[in-house]
């Protein structure tokens, strides 16, 4: 008996098409609070590209490597706060936020900004920052969730304060909200 519930094809073909990560990207993803989305991003960068997961602790870094491992996928995985990223300034074509576990909108506003401003150090000018954050819940997912509530924030507002350009909410599907903004060509911040 077929299930109307279970998902059909690529559970994660819609992050990687939200995402835009192709062949020869370099890639890196802040926060990994699902590995599988992670790995699944990362498989789309190739032999010519390069991923990159910096994840704030030891169990999410486990998370990352079983991922990886499982999918296959070469990802560098280094535990670093997302306030301090260990990586070179304008290395990376893509940014990927993953504040879907509350990693972003948990912090203090000050901290918020920082772990912003380092995605934005990170990407080349005229590369993008995208971020996945978990769409509030209603009706009866919301009363089953809500213990687990993460709290919301402007994340559009929040991305064009640390200076990315033309920010904008690309979709709210399947529980997940993605944000994209991109940094000026020019490499200057919103002054």
């Amino acid at each position: 008996m077929l299930n109307p519930f279970q998902r059909r094809g690529d559970p994660f073909m819609l992050v990687v098409g939200m995402t835009g990560v192709k062949m020869g990207d370099r890639v890196v993803q802040v926060g990994c609070a699902h590995g599988g989305r992670m790995a699944a991003i990362a498989s789309k960068v190739g032999l010519s590209g390069q991923a990159t997961a910096i994840v704030p602790d030891a169990l999410s870094a486990v998370r990352a490597r079983k991922a990886a491992s499982r999918t296959g996928v070469l990802v560098d995985v280094e535990v670093a706060p997302p306030t301090s990223l260990p990586v070179a300034d304008s290395a990376f074509d893509l940014a990927v936020i993953d504040d879907t576990g509350g990693l972003v909108a948990t912090m203090r506003a000050q901290d918020r900004g920082a772990a912003l401003r380092e995605a934005f150090r990170a990407v080349r000018p005229g590369g993008r920052a995208i971020m996945i954050g978990a769409a509030p819940r209603s009706g009866f997912a919301a009363l089953l969730r809500r213990a687990q509530s993460i709290p919301e924030f402007d994340a559009p507002a929040a991305l064009q304060a640390e200076g990315f350009k033309s920010v904008r909410k690309l979709a709210e599907r399947e529980g997940l909200i993605f944000t994209e903004g991109i940094k000026p060509r020019e490499g200057g911040r919103a002054g």
